[in-house]
C-alpha cells in the first residue's frame, strides 16, 4: 500500500479505498465492488462521515436480535473480508454466528481467498465456500442464491452487510429476521430489511462488538424489548432527517463552513 500521510484531511477515506485495492488485487474484491464503495461513500458524505444517534440505536437492536437468535449467521461479501474480517470473526465469537461466504460475482477463487483472510484472523470455520453451497433461496436468479444448508438456509437472522435488495426480499420472504448496513437510507436494502443501520461497515462492525459485549450479559427479556420497540422505517425517516438538515446548515452557513462541526 501506498504511505498515506495521516495529516492528510482524507486520510481515514484513502485508506479505506487502499483496503478495497488491495482487496481487488488478491482477488476477493470484485470491480463491482470498488464501484458500490463509491456509491456508498458519496451518502457517507451526507451523512458527515460518523455514526449518527439513528445508526447506533439500530445497532443496539442488530446486536440484541443476534444474541436472541438460535441460527444467526453473518454473511460476508469481498468489501466486508477486505474492511473489517477481524471484526466480523469477533462479532460472531460474541454472538455464537456462523460465518458464511455469500457473492453475487462467485468464483471458488473468490471464495477460497476470503475464506483465507477470515482464517487468518481466527476464524474456525467458513462456511458456504466451494461445494459447500450447495442449497439455493427461491425466487433468486443470482449467484447469492447459493447458500450453505447448515448456514443461511437455516438461518433465523442474517447480518447482511452491504447487500442487494433482491436478495434482502428473498431472505424476508423465506421469514428470516434481515439485519443490513447500508449508506443509502433510500435503497431496497434498507427499506426491505427487518433493521437497517445506515453507517459505514468500518464504523457498524466495531460498534456491533460494543453492543454486543455490553447487551450478552442482559436478561433475554431486556434484549425481546430492545428489539420489539424498535420501527425500521421511523428509523430510516430520521436519518434522511439528518440528511436534510445537515444540508440545510450547510447551505444557510455557506461552502466556508468548517466541516470539523459535523
Amino acid at each position: 500500500m501506498s504511505e498515506i500521510p495521516p495529516t492528510h484531511p482524507r486520510a481515514v477515506s484513502l485508506r479505506i479505498r487502499e483496503r478495497l485495492t488491495e482487496g481487488f488485487k488478491q482477488g476477493f474484491v470484485a470491480i463491482a465492488g470498488l464501484i458500490a464503495h463509491g456509491r456508498g461513500e458519496a451518502f457517507d458524505y451526507l451523512i458527515g462521515e460518523q455514526t449518527i444517534p439513528a445508526a447506533l440505536q439500530a445497532t443496539r437492536v442488530a446486536a440484541a436480535s443476534l444474541l436472541l437468535a438460535k441460527n444467526p449467521v453473518i454473511s460476508v461479501n469481498g468489501n466486508l473480508a477486505a474492511l473489517a474480517p477481524s471484526e466480523t470473526v469477533r462479532l460472531a465469537q460474541l454472538t455464537s454466528s456462523k460465518i458464511e461466504v455469500n457473492l453475487f460475482y462467485r468464483t471458488k477463487e473468490r471464495e477460497l481467498a476470503i475464506e483465507k483472510v477470515l482464517k487468518h484472523v481466527g476464524a474456525s470455520q467458513v462456511l458456504g465456500v466451494k461445494d459447500s453451497a450447495s442449497a439455493t433461496i427461491p425466487e433468486l436468479n443470482s449467484e447469492r442464491r447459493r447458500v450453505d444448508p447448515k448456514g443461511i438456509l437455516i438461518s433465523d437472522t442474517i447480518l447482511v452487510p452491504m447487500e442487494d435488495g433482491d436478495r434482502t426480499e428473498a431472505l424476508r420472504k423465506m421469514g428470516k429476521m434481515v439485519i443490513a448496513i447500508d449508506l443509502n437510507p433510500l435503497s431496497r436494502t434498507s427499506r426491505t430489511a427487518s433493521v437497517t443501520i445506515v453507517d459505514n461497515v468500518v464504523r457498524a462492525m466495531p460498534n456491533l462488538i460494543v453492543a454486543a459485549k455490553e447487551l450478552r450479559t442482559q436478561e433475554r427479556s431486556k434484549l425481546e424489548r430492545i428489539v420489539k420497540e424498535f420501527n425500521n422505517e421511523n428509523n430510516l425517516i430520521e436519518c434522511l432527517n439528518h440528511i436534510q438538515r445537515r444540508i440545510s446548515k450547510l447551505n444557510e452557513q455557506g461552502l466556508t463552513i468548517d466541516f470539523e462541526e459535523f
